[in-house]
């Protein structure tokens, strides 16, 4: 599951997380939230509030974070792998413009970061689809992944 803030036009960056998202087993299911209104922190509140009411009980929650860990593409692959084994829903949690609020941060199991660019939020969703489904590939061997490649 992907809970991400915003509504994605047609366009490049919803036509790249719909050709990765489509190659991935099973496929994020995607859930939007308006962007707030108001100061930043406000906006960041009302995103937040919206986002951890959706989380499914129980849920292992990913937070998208410029403050994550930063894993390479295998280690990703073993992080995967261990949150599959939690036997726990899986969602992701992408925030808008201001970021996570401080309360979505506090829950989530884990925070991971896609490097020390900023990326726009549209963006987010197609690398972060892309890196999963890479990831799988990792995990079932399949030569996707060019692990021979200079990193």
């Amino acid at each position: 599951m992907l809970l991400a803030v915003g509504r994605a036009k047609p366009g490049p960056e919803a036509a790249l997380f719909a050709q990765h998202n489509a190659r991935l087993r099973p496929a994020l299911v995607l859930k939007e939230f308006a962007e707030g209104s108001g100061s930043p922190a406000e906006m960041r509140r009302r995103e937040g509030e919206a986002l951890l009411a959706a989380l499914p009980d129980g849920a292992l929650a990913v937070a998208l974070d410029l403050g994550g860990e930063m894993p390479d593409s295998e280690a990703l692959a073993r992080l995967t792998a261990r949150w599959e084994e939690a036997a726990r829903p899986l969602a992701f949690l992408i925030g808008g413009a201001e970021g996570l609020d401080p309360q979505v941060l506090a829950r989530a199991d884990h925070r991971i970061s896609l490097g020390r660019l900023t990326w726009p939020h549209m963006l987010v969703r197609g690398l972060l689809a892309e890196a999963l489904f890479r990831a799988q590939c990792i995990r079932t061997g399949h030569p996707y992944h060019r692990a021979w490649r200079p990193g």
